[in-house]
């Protein structure tokens, strides 16, 4: 029963995720080529909330809490990334990238069982 709980949560969260990112393009705050960064960062935020979740309340045969923060991170870096190459800061972009994998990969090689 937990997980189907889970399973509503993430479909409403990514709903929301997108019903904002289209009132943000409205409203003329971002353009029609940033919907996609931003829902994939927003969606990363999401995703670093559910490892939270996940942390608290482990699952016998679930996807780990570390598995989806690198997850989360890993679209915050993506998203991150699309954002500041489409702003001609491509530099930055790639920057943001190396950064987060380099983060995953290190705290990956600390984690203890």
């Amino acid at each position: 029963m937990a997980q189907s709980n889970r399973d509503l949560l993430s479909i409403g969260a990514f709903l929301i995720v997108i019903v904002v990112a289209i009132l943000l393009y409205a409203a003329n705050l971002i353009s029609l080529g940033l919907v996609i960064p931003v829902i994939l960062v927003i969606s990363g935020c999401g995703a670093l909330v559910l490892a939270g979740i996940r942390a608290s309340n482990p699952q016998k045969y679930e996807r780990g809490a570390f598995s989806t923060m690198g997850l989360g991170l890993l679209l915050i870096a993506v998203g991150g990334g699309w954002f500041l190459f489409s702003v001609n800061l491509a530099l930055y972009g790639l920057a943001l990238i190396l950064l987060v994998i380099a983060a995953i990969a290190i705290a990956a090689a600390l984690r203890r069982k």
